[in-house]
């Protein structure tokens, strides 16, 4: 091991506290991208990031405008022979409510034993740290051993509507060898994880139209179909008793696993129990009939009920029929199917199925295709020898539930791969109160990555 990588690690060991206050800093700002009320924390969220990478020594660091919030970007470019590595990550996070569930409050860092409690620790704001922290642990000693770029968006939480323009738009500024992405997660603390394939998403709002206002059920119950009662019934139509998807056509472009994947992943340390203890659900759903859980959390396509609203859901009790009803659905979708064609087939279950005593519409909100690369990149083995280094022990791949579109996007318009990682765990709360980061795997993460861009120098 060379010199100047055991001095990285172990700048990066001794200032570990301070890489947690940059942290505790960052998350401190609500940058809740889909809050209108927090356009101008997005901001400072943005000039912070900035004023970091001028700090640690990034070259050419830029906020750049979108249609939405904007991007952060940041480099440094130390020889035209050596690979070029475009960091991702994003700087918004999901909004905190409900409030009343978090032990803690969302925004105020809070620390209990080996966890730090707070809204975006895991998600993705303790990876970003993470990612810049490496960066600067090894420009402590010098020069770094590859080309690095950073890219941080703000709307990865709304769907990313406006990052495929902006890498369209600045693909010079952003090109590479490879990308990583940091934002997928390990399986525990112990076990270090390299995800190969990740969902896509297709994100609907289903709006359901009754009266022009809401009547008196006492009055018009019975002559008037309650929006509410209808919108149950579509939502409870779109699963059959074997746990799949009607909506039309759903399945016809689904990738079969092939036999070596299905053994690969029944090698994931991953049980019933296990599953049991994170979420604290009684029992496991069966889900889609024929598939094992690990197969139905990533090789399969999914349909959720994201959101419900309808009438009056304050405390107390008010006798109406609503004049709408709203459902938030999303489908996570496999590798070759296409959200344009999901988004056609929902509507044309709901033409079949709605009653005529209603109106309805259907919002797209948010969508992008699922990713699959090569567990075999050379750039994924520099990965899987920087988490054997740190971890003392070899890397499993798994197929990812979540969904992170700006793999495909980058691949697209960049022509390059992503290398797929992180260092959350999963009982760590993303999209959910008390979010959590496990602080021993996150100092681990920083000296994986200081591995990983070492030995990506050796990349061809």
């Amino acid at each position: 091991m060379s010199d100047t990588r055991n001095k990285a690690l172990q700048f990066a060991h001794e200032n570990q506290g301070k890489f947690l206050t940059e942290l505790e800093e960052l998350i401190r700002i609500p940058s809740v991208s889909t809050d209108a009320n927090r356009k101008e924390d997005m901001n400072r969220t943005a000039e912070w990031l900035a004023s970091k990478m001028r700090q640690i020594g990034m070259n050419n660091v830029g906020i750049y405008p979108t249609g939405g919030h904007p991007a952060v970007f940041g480099e440094r470019i130390v020889a035209p022979q050596v690979p070029t590595v475009l960091v991702y990550g994003h700087y918004d996070v999901q909004p905190p409510d409900p409030v009343e569930l978090w032990q803690s409050p969302p925004f105020e860092p809070s620390q209990k034993g080996d966890n730090l409690y707070a809204r975006g620790a895991s998600d993705m704001k303790g990876q970003v740290i993470a990612s810049l922290a490496a960066v600067e642990s090894i420009l402590k000693q010098g020069s770094l051993p590859v080309n690095i770029k950073f890219i941080i968006e703000g709307e990865e939480e709304i769907g990313s509507p406006n990052l495929g323009s902006f890498i369209a738009s600045h693909q010079d500024l952003l090109s590479c060898d490879v990308a990583l992405n940091p934002d997928t997660g390990m399986i525990s603390a112990t076990i270090p994880t390299i995800t190969y394939g990740l969902r896509g998403l297709a994100y609907f709002e289903l709006r359901v139209f009754g009266p022009e206002h809401d009547l008196h059920s006492g009055l018009f119950g019975g002559i008037v179909h309650n929006p509410a009662q209808v919108i149950a019934e579509l939502i409870a139509g779109m699963h059959d008793k074997n746990g799949r998807v009607t909506l039309p056509g759903f399945y016809d472009r689904v990738r079969q696993l092939s036999d070596e994947e299905r053994l690969e992943l029944t090698r994931l340390p991953l049980s019933n129990e296990e599953y049991l203890r994170q979420t604290g659900v009684p029992e496991l759903w069966e889900g889609e009939k024929g598939y094992t859980p690990v197969e139905r959390l990533g090789a399969r396509p999914t349909l959720e009920i994201n959101g419900l609203y309808s009438g009056f859901i304050d405390p107390g009790s008010k006798t109406v029929i609503p004049a709408y009803a709203m459902a938030k659905i999303s489908t996570r979708l496999v590798p070759n199917q296409d959200p344009e064609e999901v988004h056609q087939a929902l509507l044309q279950y709901l033409k079949e199925n709605a009653p005529s005593t209603v109106r309805w519409e259907v919002i797209k909100m948010a969508g992008g295709p699922a990713c699959l690369t090569d567990p075999k990149l050379p750039a994924t083995q520099a990965l899987a020898q920087a988490l054997e280094t740190v971890f003392e022990a070899k890397p499993v791949y798994k197929l990812e539930g979540g969904s992170v579109p700006v793999t495909t996007t980058m691949e697209d318009l960049l022509g390059v791969k992503s290398v797929l990682t992180g260092f959350g765990l999963p009982d760590d709360n993303i999209h959910a109160p008390n979010e959590k980061l496990h602080l021993p795997t996150f100092y681990k993460g920083i000296d994986t990555l200081i591995h990983f861009f070492y030995n990506m120098q050796n990349i061809s």
